[in-house]
């Protein structure tokens, strides 16, 4: 990594840490210990003699209410392979987000890591709260967003942004009903609290963090709340310190960016993907699949479909060739089976995913006005010339917030989710 990357990353830091609040002092009651048994199925079991296990916390929805309603944290553990006098603690590791969960990421991950590490540190993993299998959120259908083709996402004309604005209440609507008086406390702030209660349960007076996109927002807010109680931390693709709505505004204008050289990589590869030598011709490729799943979809899979796919494909170079051939199968004989996800998108467990995702984003902090939402719509629709693709995705919007990473009073307005 280049000096200047460095620096970059440890300014991006500093700010991410400056942004958000220290915990209050308060004294806490005796932490209980995890007692660690069997797995889930969907946890990938390390290579022998390493075995994973799993473990159930108990928090406080609250925390000004620590004897009100509770959640069960999932907790799983690889324990150090060397030898006790290696040991230097516990890493706490999450994947990204927010809504993603995190149990089978202690193995997933540890695996990629330097063997020295893997002999030094229990590696541990955890569903943040309102993820996996710790206390799920559910919004419901989530004002239609899984059906099958949904809606363009990108609408045109003021009658499709209007029915565009009338899709996000229903998903606040859905969401209000599925997670009531629970969704202030889905937050980052909290989650960050609940790695420090998970500390504590392993008996630990620091821990070490690895944290992946949201995952280094999640640690940064962690430092912030804990700095006495880090150890060494490693933050891999920062999010940085601004609002949720801006951030995903900014996320979005970077992958139309990263879309254009998808397509000049595409075209220096002509004749594998046959979409064209240039990269306009390309994007004229990529335009008729899109124009033609729009007015027709195949089974279901239509423009919302296909953007979800470009989006996903979009943020990782290896899924850029199954992408283009994906594109190139369209065109010759309008199949999509390579378009389509391995899982399926309204299955359970990406439900949980849009919905955590979202209630955490509503959760952290304030959102913009239906009005400010349709004007980004527009000045995307034409920074991609037309259609947008990645799928534009705004955050929640909603009345009653109460800021970002600010802990929730119990007398705090309702939030109303504009997802």
């Amino acid at each position: 990594m280049s000096a200047a990357r460095r620096t970059g990353l440890l300014c991006a830091l500093a700010v991410t840490v400056a942004a958000l609040p220290a915990a209050p002092v308060h004294a806490a009651p005796p932490a209980p210990a995890l007692h660690f048994g069997a797995c889930p199925d969907s946890v990938p079991a390390p290579p022998a003699p390493d075995r994973v296990e799993c473990a159930r916390l108990h928090v406080p929805l609250d925390r000004s209410h620590p004897d009100g309603k509770q959640l069960r944290l999932t907790v799983s553990r690889v324990r150090a392979s060397g030898p006790a006098s290696e040991r230097r603690g516990v890493l706490l590791v999450n994947p990204g987000g927010p809504g993603g969960p995190g149990l089978a990421y202690a193995v997933t991950k540890r695996a990629k890591l330097p063997e020295r590490v893997r002999r030094s540190y229990d590696v541990i993993g955890f569903d943040p709260r309102g993820t996996g299998l710790s206390a799920p959120a559910d919004c419901g259908p989530m004002g239609g967003l899984f059906d099958s083709p949904g809606p363009d996402p990108v609408p045109t004309g003021r009658t499709a942004e209007k029915a565009y604005l009338d899709g996000l209440r229903r998903t606040a609507d859905d969401c209000a009903r599925g997670i009531k008086d629970a969704l202030p406390y889905l937050s980052t702030t909290e989650t960050a609290r609940d790695m420090d209660a998970i500390r504590a349960a392993l008996g630990e007076r620091r821990i070490g963090f690895l944290g992946v996109s949201y995952g280094s927002y999640l640690g940064a807010a962690y430092a912030a709340q804990y700095p006495h109680r880090v150890g060494r931390m490693v933050l891999d693709s920062v999010v940085g310190p601004w609002e949720w709505y801006d951030f995903d505004l900014r996320q979005s204008r970077a992958l139309v960016r990263q879309r254009a050289v998808f397509f000049a990589w595409a075209a220096r590869s002509a004749r594998r993907f046959g979409l064209g030598a240039d990269a306009a011709a390309v994007r004229a490729a990529y335009q008729r699949v899109r124009d033609g799943l729009a007015r027709r979809p195949v089974h279901g899979f239509g423009a919302a479909e296909f953007d979800r796919t470009v989006y996903r494909a979009l943020g990782r170079t290896e899924r850029w060739a199954g992408l283009a051939e994906g594109l190139r199968g369209y065109l010759r004989d309008g199949t999509v089976g390579p378009l389509r996800p391995t899982e399926p998108f309204d299955g359970a467990a990406s439900r949980t995913y849009e919905a955590a995702n979202r209630t955490v984003k509503c959760a952290d902090g304030p959102a913009p006005t239906p009005s400010r939402v349709l004007a980004d719509i527009r000045r995307m629709r034409r920074l991609a010339r037309g259609r947008c693709s990645p799928a534009w995705r705004p955050r929640c919007a909603r009345t009653g917030t109460t800021g970002p990473h600010t802990p929730p009073r119990s007398a705090a307005p309702r939030p109303r989710p504009f997802c």
